[in-house]
């Protein structure tokens, strides 16, 4: 199967016909649905960050465990937290806190001399939601990291035939969410054994919305 970019638009234009005034912006949300997958033999594993060519008006917000200089640069970023080694020990015993931190950020991130210590405090709540942190050289560009990580979005399904992730909100142009769409129908092919053979129905909704099934184009 396969999709193009101008048959999203199309369904994005008339999705948009179709909606119901709220008084709050919606969401607009993709499903695709996956076949073709026996579950029992081939693990169904995708848990891949994919980077939007066009931004929501809420970016993604972004934690970096660091020390030193690194930690002085993602703080000149705008990281939206930074947590040192002895804010690390300290918030250790608190799994309250612990949980509000791994539900608070989007995506984290971690110089690697400090892995072993985070996957043992923040393992058990940071694991199940697919958010450990991806390590960060001491030298690395954090500026340009945390930068694109503004403009990206996890995708996620294990043991699921579904996935379903935001691509775009009402106010967003139909061609920039459909292109955000083609990003993610991307990076989930590769994930797939048979590619876009393994997708069943792509979907496209608002948050309060009919969802509206985007036809697709036999190969």
């Amino acid at each position: 199967m396969t999709l193009s970019s101008e048959q999203l638009r199309q369904a994005v234009a008339e999705m948009k016909t179709e909606q119901v005034k709220r008084g709050f912006k919606q969401s607009v949300e993709l499903v695709l649905t996956l076949r073709d997958i026996d579950v029992k033999k081939q693990e169904v594993n995708i848990n891949e960050v994919v980077y939007f060519p066009h931004k929501f008006s809420q970016e993604a917000s972004v934690c970096i465990f660091a020390s030193g200089d690194l930690a002085l640069r993602a703080r000149k970023a705008g990281t939206d937290r930074v947590i040192e080694p002895e804010e690390l020990d300290r918030i250790a015993a608190s799994k309250r806190e612990l949980k509000k931190i791994a539900r608070t950020y989007s995506f984290f991130l971690a110089e690697p001399q400090l892995m072993p210590k985070i996957g043992k405090i923040f393992g058990q709540f940071l694991g199940p939601r697919g958010k450990m942190p991806s390590p960060v050289a001491a030298g690395a560009p954090i500026e340009s990291i945390v930068g694109r990580l503004r403009y990206a979005i996890r995708v996620k399904a294990r043991g699921q035939m579904a996935i379903a992730c935001k691509i775009g909100e009402e106010g967003m142009a139909d061609e920039a969410i459909s292109e955000n769409a083609l990003s993610v129908i991307s990076a989930v092919e590769k994930k797939l054994p048979s590619g876009s053979k393994n997708i069943g129905r792509a979907i496209i909704k608002l948050a309060m919305g009919q969802p509206r099934v985007i036809p697709m184009a036999a190969r």
